[in-house]
């Protein structure tokens, strides 16, 4: 899969009207916790809370006139889900989302007001994606995959966004669930002729991605992460891992212990939510830290949809995260 320059700006012309661009900032107390110049990526602010909805937009853009169901389903923890109820809620269809069981709440709750119908199936999202398929195969419903060059060329508008107006970066991390955000990053890099290092970050509990990468074979891993929901892949891509193969340098991978840590950090220097998938970035700059100093790195927050009792347990405890009751 080649996600051109073409492509990007093509699919800025589908995403620009819903999404203005998100800030970037330099938070100084952030830049002293790694010590070195830092600059975040708020995708935490765009419509849905989610870079997600970019690759949505772009998605059913191109899908409108040429879609012959007007009924989709897509499999999703969340953000994915917001993305393709939004998008297609826009261009007139009728979207079902499968999540699994135990999903957040309320990201369950923005979905159906978004005007998806929420299935609960399975206990991960594999099974849920599984799930999805049959759907569409017995209804006669259009599929939404989680990873297709149309989401991709979609969400690389946050990194062309990113990489076109900062200074240039020597390194930035990307937080990695089934792929889409680090490989918009890799091609928006590509596209824009620049030499910056994309390292990718996954959970030290779902850590299908990272051990793909080293081998090179797509693995299936366990997905138990407690609080990175977004990153909890059990099963990798063959197209995303081509691509990432292709484009970044290496893995790192992070706790739920980390994540937690990230969080409390990025709402004390910034005063900025982040859900678990989005704080994971700065987990994996903070375990790096020493070896930062003076580069200019760049951290992604690719969402804040966190359920409010998940970040209350988080701000209101400096020891190891458990999952609130």
């Amino acid at each position: 899969m080649r996600i051109s320059r073409e492509d990007i700006l093509q699919a800025l012309s589908h995403v620009r009207p819903l999404v203005p661009a998100t800030p970037q900032y330099r938070w100084p107390m952030l830049c002293e916790a790694l010590a070195c110049e830092t600059l975040v990526k708020h995708e935490n602010h765009a419509p849905t809370g989610a870079f997600k909805i970019r690759g949505g937009l772009n998605y059913f853009g191109r899908l409108a006139g040429h879609a012959g169901s007007r009924k989709v389903v897509c499999a999703t923890r969340g953000n994915h889900g917001q993305s393709v109820a939004m998008a297609g809620a826009l261009h007139g269809f009728d979207v079902t989302v499968v999540v699994p069981h135990g999903n957040s709440s309320e990201k369950n709750a923005a979905m159906r007001a978004l005007g998806a119908s929420v299935v609960e199936y399975g206990d991960d999202f594999q099974a849920a994606r599984e799930h999805a398929g049959r759907l569409a195969q017995t209804h006669g419903w259009h599929q939404v995959p989680a990873f297709h060059e149309a989401l991709i060329a979609g969400v690389a508008t946050y990194a062309w966004e990113f990489l076109s107006s900062a200074s240039p970066l020597d390194i930035v991390y990307v937080p990695v669930g089934m792929g889409s955000g680090l490989c918009g990053m890799i091609a928006a890099r590509d596209a824009l002729g620049l030499h910056t290092e994309i390292v990718g970050v996954v959970s030290a509990h779902a850590p299908a991605y990272a051990r793909a990468f080293a081998s090179g074979i797509e693995t299936e891993a366990p997905a138990d992460t407690l609080l990175a929901d977004g990153l909890a892949c059990r099963r990798t891509d063959p197209a995303a891992l081509a691509m990432i193969r292709r484009g970044a340098s290496r893995f790192v991978m992070v706790t739920d212990d980390e994540i937690a840590n990230a969080m409390r950090l990025l709402f004390a220097t910034t005063h900025n939510v982040a859900e678990g998938a989005g704080a994971a970035s700065l987990a994996a700059a903070l375990q790096e830290r020493p070896a930062l100093r003076g580069r200019r790195a760049g951290i992604v927050i690719t969402g804040g949809n966190v359920d409010t009792h998940t970040f209350a347990a988080v701000l209101g405890q400096n020891r190891p995260f458990a999952k609130a009751a």
